[in-house]
């Protein structure tokens, strides 16, 4: 039969032309993931009218609200693949296993990082700043983010188990519905509009949990009213140990590696506040900006890993190649358009955060050269994706661990001591280098391992 001529009965991941089905599978997450970098910035745009150091503290946050979707997204990772996996080996059983166990593993994760938001938060400002202004703000904002996390780790899980059975286009309704919320609510909660009481930098962080809660409530609505294929029931639910140790073997690698980029901002941010608050400032707006860049791959990435487990299952070397191609392909393209605007639209960039001249003055020149990196990232995403999708996940490990915290940290530090802040954003593109290489002869060894023998 041709992989045009697809019948009710089949899953389309196993049937459907490659092209056709990776960008209907990736689009809907492209869109809505899209939509969550925008609001990321108006988000961040809204706290710099309170003031340089209210934004100071929204950076200083960031490598532990990082840290807390490395966990979910992690675990996701690996209840993707062994949901996807079993569904193209045809084990039904398993796949339901996989979801619900899922959620158990997700109402763990936001348990463990609302006690951290209780006791935690000062503490961890104080450990990069005795500005005791930047400090309040940070507890304030971070506190309300941790203790209502419940809304994101449960949003992602069940995102999850809808683009594991093809069904991404219910995702883009829930996560555009939760950040257009977040959006609207933004301006109302900080300024205190429409009759509402100004609550400053908290208003920022009520306006973020609670596009989240929404995004959460529409996803299981769409999971029990659209997904006939995986039940989310929790009637009768115990722990599956055996089911869980499968979802850590790919899922561990994958939070280990994201939580990286987490300790790697962290230190990034002790090495710049040596010279300034201003430059941690710049760091942050960089990773708010550049979200509007690599969230597209990551939704692309988010459709086309259940593709590539499923296929894999099936045994279909083709259609896993065939999509891995393409992938970077789209990939790489939409990185050569972010390089190109982080270089001709600077300046513009940075003043939509009401930047000062200070600001300006670091951080054009900062995000011109870390903007470099995006000329190899984008293929590295992909492998790196690829790598999960097969089981793999060690693989986008080590290579993450090569360039965040043997490359990047390491030479940021060497440049902050013997050149100067201006020397600092180089050692971004610099370590993206190390990860191609590293990428490209993982993926010779996974090719011949499990890819080319495959029938």
């Amino acid at each position: 039969m041709s992989e045009t001529e697809i019948r009710p009965e089949q899953n389309k991941m196993g049937v459907m032309p490659v092209g056709r089905l990776l960008v209907t599978m990736s689009l809907p997450m492209i869109i809505s993931m899209l939509v969550q970098a925008m609001y990321n910035i108006i988000d961040s745009i809204f706290v710099a009218q309170l003031g340089e150091q209210a934004l100071t503290a929204v950076s200083m946050a960031f490598p532990i609200q990082s840290l807390m979707i490395a966990v979910s997204s992690g675990t996701c990772v690996g209840v993707n693949a062994l949901l996807s996996r079993s569904l193209g080996e045809g084990n039904q059983q398993e796949a339901q296993r996989a979801a619900v166990n899922g959620i158990f593993l997700a109402i763990l994760g936001a348990l463990a990082f609302a006690l951290f938001g209780i006791f935690g938060t000062r503490a961890y400002f104080a450990s990069q700043t005795d500005d005791p202004v930047i400090i309040q703000y940070g507890v304030q904002y971070l506190t309300i983010c941790l203790v209502f996390s419940f809304g994101i780790f449960m949003e992602i899980v069940l995102e999850r188990i809808l683009q594991s059975t093809g069904r991404t286009i219910y995702n883009m309704y829930s996560q555009g519905a939760g950040a257009i919320t977040n959006i609207i609510l933004d301006p109302v909660m900080i300024f205190g509009l429409c009759g509402c009481p100004a609550l400053g930098i908290s208003g920022a962080a009520i306006a973020t949990v609670t596009g989240q809660i929404l995004a959460m409530v529409l996803s299981i609505f769409f999971n029990i009213r659209k997904n006939p294929d995986v039940s989310i029931s929790m009637r009768g639910f115990r722990p599956s140990l055996p089911t869980i140790r499968v979802i850590y073997e790919v899922g561990v690698p994958s939070i280990i590696m994201q939580s990286i980029s987490s300790v790697m901002t962290y230190f990034l941010n002790l090495i710049l506040v040596g010279f300034t608050a201003t430059a941690v400032t710049v760091l942050g707006v960089y990773f708010k900006l550049q979200s509007f860049i690599f969230m597209p791959i990551f939704g692309l990435n988010n459709g086309m890993i259940p593709i590539i487990a499923f296929n894999y299952g099936a045994r279909n070397r083709k259609r896993i190649m065939d999509t891995a191609k393409f992938s970077i392909f789209i990939a790489v393209s939409i990185m050569l358009v972010g390089f190109a605007i982080f270089q001709v639209f600077t300046a513009p960039m940075l003043l939509l955060f009401n930047a000062s001249q200070q600001m300006l003055e670091i951080g054009v020149p900062a995000l011109r050269a870390i903007s470099f990196s995006f000329l190899f990232a984008g293929y590295c995403i992909i492998v790196g994706s690829v790598f999960q999708a097969l089981g793999n996940g060690v693989y986008s490990l080590l290579t993450s661990i090569a360039r965040q915290l043997l490359c990047l940290l390491p030479l940021a530090y060497l440049f902050a001591k013997y050149v100067g802040l201006a020397a600092v954003w180089y050692a971004f593109p610099l370590a993206e280098i190390i990860s191609v290489i590293m990428s490209t002869a993982l993926f010779i060894r996974i090719y011949k391992k499990k890819i080319k023998n495959l029938e």
